[in-house]
């Protein structure tokens, strides 16, 4: 193997575990998809994801927050804070409907083998 080779293969090992990093963990992908479903009130993105605790879904969206991936603002309106995408995290909308596509299938070839 060519020294550039494993140059090029530990760059993408750190490509990766910064990928896992911004959007790993258990809750982050369904708050993720909770947004972009519309529910961009905290109480709905809560109500919309079963298990996810209040402190649980704080922490997360400070993080996803502090990865520019989404912002929060308060509504004139409702005086509610609400969350939305950041034009940096649209790129990632299609990676995300990719990961569900492929969950999907996954789900159905591994109930179809059992």
């Amino acid at each position: 193997m060519a020294k550039s080779d494993k140059i090029d293969q530990r760059e993408a090992a750190k490509a990766l575990a910064d990928t896992i990093y911004v959007i790993g963990g258990k809750w982050k992908l369904p708050i993720l998809h909770s947004i972009c479903s519309g529910n961009i009130r905290f109480k709905d993105i809560e109500e919309s994801i079963p298990g996810l605790s209040h402190r649980m879904l704080s922490r997360n969206l400070k993080e996803l927050e502090q990865n520019k991936l989404i912002t929060r603002v308060m509504s004139d309106e409702t005086l509610f804070y609400e969350y939305h995408f950041t034009e940096y995290s649209k790129e990632y909308g299609d990676l995300m409907l990719k990961m569900i596509e492929w969950g999907k299938s996954h789900r159905k070839k591994i109930i179809q083998s059992t």
